[in-house]
C-alpha cells in the first residue's frame, strides 16, 4: 500500500505529512476531555485516520487537505465511540478557527492604518505596500486584463500577509493566491507561472536586479553559475568546454513564457540544478534547457560542441522534443545517469538473486526504473540439491525486493519503481497474481511492486480453446525459459507429456481460462499483474540473434533482450505532436528536423551515460537501443480540428506514426553512416533486410494464424531501405511510446498518446 508522502495547508502550500501531528492533536484532545491520555486508542484512531487517508488519496498525484486530515479524524474518533474526546477536538478547531480570523482581521486593520511591515532580502524593513502587490498582479497579467480579477488577487494576497514577513515569503504567497484562483479561469495558470518565474529570476539574480536588463543579467548569470556549478562539483567541468558567452546570447528570456504554472512549479522544485549546501536555485528554466543541451552534446566534436549544443537548445526550449526525466535531472553532471529503464533476469543461484538486489538498488539511486524477469527461479517446493531441501520459491524474494525498491529515493526526488515479470507457467503464479492483494499473509505480498504476466501464445490459445495448463518450476523445464514461438510450443508440449510419464517432480495442471479468470480478477481488483505478450515481443525483436526478451521495462513500452551478463536500458525522449502543427496542419518537415535532432540526442545518450553496474554498460552499448515516442497527441488532434474517436483520427495515427517511424530509422541509419553502425548489428533483422513493418508475415507464420492489421503504408520506404543497406544501423531499436506523464506536465502537453481526462478538469501532484 502506498504511504502519505504530502498534506496541502490552508494557503495552498504543499509540505511533508507527519502523522505525529495527528497523535498530538488526540492526545491532546483526550487530555482536555479525560484528564489523561489513552495511548492504545490514540494510536488505533491515528492509524485509522491514516489508513482512510491512504485510502482516499492512493498516490503521491492525490494530496490531502489540512481540513480534509481534520474532518476525517473527527470521523475517526467517534467511529471508535469516544464521543466526548470528538466535542472536544471539534471545539479545538472551532478555537483555532476564530483565532485565525481574529489575527486576520488585526492585520487587515494594521495594514489600513499602514502599520505592518516587511523585511527585504537586504535585511531592510519597510511598509507594507499594497500597491506594490496591485502592480506585480497586473504585470503577471498582461495580456489576460479582461480574463484576471486583479482586485480579488489583491484582496486575497492582503488576507495573507502578517508582520515582518519576508518578500520572498509574499512572492510566494502570490503564488499560491494566483494558483487556488486557475480552477476559475486557465488564464490564471499563466499569471502563477509568471509569479514563480519573477520570484525564481530575483532568487537567481539576486538584490541588484533590473528589469529594464534583466535579458543581460538573465546571460550573465548563466555564465556565472555554469562555472559556480563546475567549481562546487554540481555540473561535470566539460561544460567549461563549450563557448559559455556564445550560448548565453542563445537563451531565449520570452521562451519562460511558454510554461504553464504546472510546469514551471514542477522545473522548481524537482529538475533546475541547485547548489545543495546553499539550498540555492542555480538556473533559470532557458538555462536548464541549455545545461541539458550541453550535457547531450558534451561528446560531440569540439570545433562543432557549441553549435550542436545550440541546436539542441533551440529544440528544448521550444517544447518540440522532451527528453526523459533522467536525462532532464543528469544532464551536465559529472555522474550523467540519463537512461530511464533497466530490464533485469534473475538467475535461479542464490548469490545472483541478491546481487540482483544490490543492482537495483544502485539503478533505482540513479533515478532509472526497473524490471525484473523472476521466471528463471525455481517454484516452492522445488528440491535444492546441494542442501537436500525444498525450496520457498520465488514469492519470499519478491517481498524482499518490493522492501528494496521503497528503500530507495531516486536522485532524491522520486521514489523508487519495480516491476517483477513471471510466465504463467511458472509454479508460483497463482501466488503471484496475488501479490498486490490487500488481505492475506503480508510476508507474501508486495503492495509497492509493479507486477506484469509474460504470457506465450500457446497460453492464450488455450484460453480460446478451453483447454487444460499445466505449470512447472523452471529449474525442471529449463528451455521455456529461453524459447518462444513454435519452439516454445515444441518443448511445452514434450514436457506436458513427461510430466504425465512421471518424469516430472513438480507440476500442475488446471484449465486455462481459470488461470485467466484469476487475472483479469486481480487486474480489476489490484490493477495488477499486467498483461504483456512474450512471442510477439521476441518474434519482431530486431535482435532475435543474440537473446531473448524475458520482460518488459517498468511501463511495458520496451522489448530488449537480456541475459546474466547484459541489463537491458532503454533510453527515451518524445516528439511534442502539440508544437508540430502549422496552419491547422501536421507539419512533417517540421517532424523530420524534430526526430533528425531527436534522435541525435537520444544516440549521444549512450555515449555520454554514466552506468550504475557493468551489466547496463555492456548491453547499451553493445545494442545502442533507443525510444523516441510521442506526446501531445490529442494537442495536436484539437489544433487540427479533428475528433478523437472519428475515422479522421485513425487515419492521421496512421499517418503520423508512419512518418515517425520512416524519420526515426532514416536519422540512425544516417548516424551509422557518420559513426559506425551499433556493435550487433551483423545478423539483425535490420542487416537481414526485415523493418518493423515487415514482422507481422513473421508472427503470422509462427502462430499459424492470419492477423487482420493493414500492411498499407504511405511513404517511399525503398529510400529507407536502400540506406539500411548501405550504412547499417547505429541503433537496435528506435521507437518507444512512452507514458510522459512528469515530462508532459513540463511543456503542458496532453501525455502520450492519451485522450485528455476531460474537457474541464483540474491537475494537480505534489509541486501544486
Amino acid at each position: 500500500m502506498e504511504t502519505l508522502q504530502k498534506v496541502k495547508k490552508r494557503n495552498g502550500e504543499v509540505v511533508d505529512f507527519d502523522q505525529h501531528k495527528i497523535m498530538l492533536a488526540v492526545q491532546k484532545s483526550f487530555f482536555a476531555t479525560r484528564g489523561t491520555v489513552e495511548e492504545g486508542p490514540v494510536r488505533i484512531i491515528t492509524g485509522n485516520v491514516v489508513n482512510e487517508l491512504v485510502a482516499k488519496f492512493p498516490s503521491a498525484e492525490q494530496i490531502p487537505s489540512v481540513e480534509d486530515v481534520q474532518n476525517t479524524v473527527e470521523r475517526k474518533i467517534m467511529e471508535q465511540g469516544f464521543f466526548d474526546v470528538a466535542k472536544s477536538y471539534i471545539l479545538y478547531r472551532y478555537e483555532h478557527a476564530k483565532e485565525r480570523e481574529e489575527k486576520k482581521r488585526d492585520v487587515l486593520k494594521r495594514i489600513e492604518e499602514n502599520r505592518i511591515m516587511v523585511v527585504k532580502r537586504s535585511g531592510k524593513v519597510e511598509p507594507f505596500s499594497m500597491e506594490k502587490i496591485r502592480s506585480s498582479l497586473a504585470y503577471a497579467a498582461r495580456g489576460y486584463e479582461g480574463l484576471i480579477d486583479i482586485d480579488g488577487l489583491s484582496e486575497q494576497c492582503r488576507n495573507e500577509i502578517y508582520d515582518n514577513m519576508s518578500t520572498s515569503e509574499i512572492a510566494r504567497a502570490l503564488v499560491m493566491v494566483a494558483r487556488s484562483f486557475i480552477e476559475l479561469d486557465p488564464a490564471y495558470s499563466k499569471v502563477a507561472s509568471r509569479l514563480l518565474l519573477a520570484k525564481l529570476y530575483k532568487d537567481i539574480v539576486g538584490d541588484d536586479i533590473d528589469y529594464a536588463r534583466l535579458g543581460n543579467q538573465y546571460r550573465e548569470t548563466f555564465v556565472k553559475n555554469i562555472q559556480r556549478g563546475v567549481g562546487i562539483g554540481r555540473f561535470d567541468k566539460r561544460l567549461l568546454t563549450f563557448d559559455l558567452e556564445t550560448l548565453a546570447q542563445r537563451l531565449n528570456l520570452e521562451r519562460d513564457d511558454l510554461f504553464r504554472y504546472l510546469g514551471t512549479q514542477v522545473l522548481y522544485d524537482r529538475y533546475l540544478a541547485r547548489d545543495i549546501e546553499k539550498d540555492e536555485v542555480l538556473e533559470t528554466p532557458q538555462a536548464f534547457w541549455m545545461r541539458v543541451a550541453m550535457g547531450v552534446a558534451v561528446n560531440e566534436n569540439e570545433k562543432e560542441r557549441t553549435e550542436w549544443a545550440m541546436r539542441f537548445y533551440d529544440v528544448l526550449s521550444t517544447f518540440r522534443y522532451v527528453p526523459s526525466t533522467p536525462t532532464l535531472f543528469h544532464a551536465g553532471m559529472p555522474k550523467a545517469q540519463l537512461a530511464s529503464c533497466f530490464l533485469y533476469t534473475v538467475s535461479d543461484d542464490l548469490d545472483a538473486i541478491f546481487k540482483s538486489y544490490n543492482d537495483v538498488a544502485q539503478l533505482l539511486k540513479w533515478s532509472g526504473g526497473t524490471a525484473m524477469d523472476w521466471t528463471g527461479v525455481r517454484g516452492t517446493g522445488a528440491l535444492i540439491k546441494s542442501t537436500g531441501v525444498e525450496s520457498q520459491g520465488v514469492i519470499p524474494f519478491l517481498k524482499i525486493a518490493n522492501d528494496v525498491t521503497i528503500s530507495i529515493n531516486r536522485s532524491g526526488r522520486r521514489r523508487g519503481a519495480n516491476c517483477v515479470y513471471l510466465e504463467p507457467w511458472h509454479y508460483d503464479i497463482e501466488e503471484f497474481l496475488e501479490l498486490r492483494k490487500n488481505t492475506g499473509d503480508e510476508r507474501r505480498r508486495a503492495h509497492d511492486t509493479n507486477t506484469a504476466s509474460w504470457i506465450p501464445d500457446l497460453f492464450m490459445k488455450r484460453v480460446r480453446d478451453d483447454g487444460d495448463w499445466t505449470l512447472f518450476s523452471p529449474e525442471e523445464v529449463p528451455e521455456l525459459h529461453e524459447t518462444y514461438g513454435r519452439q516454445f510450443d515444441e518443448h511445452y508440449l514434450t514436457y506436458e507429456k513427461k510430466a504425465d510419464a512421471g518424469g516430472i517432480r513438480l507440476w500442475k495442471r488446471m484449465k486455462a481460462r481459470e488461470l485467466w479468470k484469476r487475472m483479469l480478477a486481480m487486474l480489476f481488483e489490484t490493477g495488477h499483474p499486467w498483461v504483456t505478450f512474450k512471442d510477439p515481443s521476441n518474434i519482431r525483436s530486431p535482435q532475435d540473434h543474440v537473446g531473448v526478451v524475458h520482460n518488459s521495462n517498468l511501463c511495458t513500452e520496451i522489448t530488449l533482450n537480456n541475459s546474466a551478463e547484459e541489463t537491458a536500458v532503454c533510453n527515451l525522449g518524445w516528439i511534442n505532436f502539440a508544437e508540430h502543427v502549422t496552419n491547422g496542419a501536421f507539419d512533417e518537415r517540421k517532424v523530420a528536423e524534430t526526430v533528425q535532432l531527436g534522435m541525435r540526442m537520444l544516440d549521444n545518450v549512450i555515449d555520454a551515460n554514466f552506468y550504475p553496474t557493468k551489466e547496463t554498460k555492456i548491453s547499451n552499448l553493445r545494442h545502442r537501443p533507443v525510444g523516441l515516442g510521442v506526446g501531445g497527441f490529442h494537442d495536436a488532434l484539437y489544433k487540427m480540428n479533428i475528433t478523437f474517436d472519428s475515422e479522421a483520427a485513425v487515419e492521421f495515427a496512421d499517418r503520423s506514426m508512419e512518418v515517425i517511424s520512416y524519420q526515426a530509422i532514416f536519422a540512425s541509419s544516417g548516424l551509422a553512416q557518420e559513426r559506425g553502425p551499433y556493435e550487433t548489428f551483423k545478423g539483425s533483422k535490420w542487416d537481414r533486410g526485415i523493418l518493423p513493418m515487415d514482422t507481422l508475415q513473421l508472427l503470422e507464420a509462427e502462430r499459424g494464424e492470419r492477423i487482420p492489421v493493414s500492411r498499407r503504408s504511405s511513404l517511399d520506404w525503398s529510400v529507407v531501405r536502400d540506406a539500411i543497406k548501405k550504412n547499417g544501423m547505429r541503433n537496435s531499436n528506435c521507437m518507444a511510446i512512452a507514458p510522459t506523464a512528469t515530462t508532459s506536465n513540463i511543456v503542458g502537453a496532453i501525455p502520450s498518446i492519451e485522450p485528455i481526462y476531460k474537457n474541464i478538469y483540474v491537475k494537480s501532484n505534489m509541486s501544486g
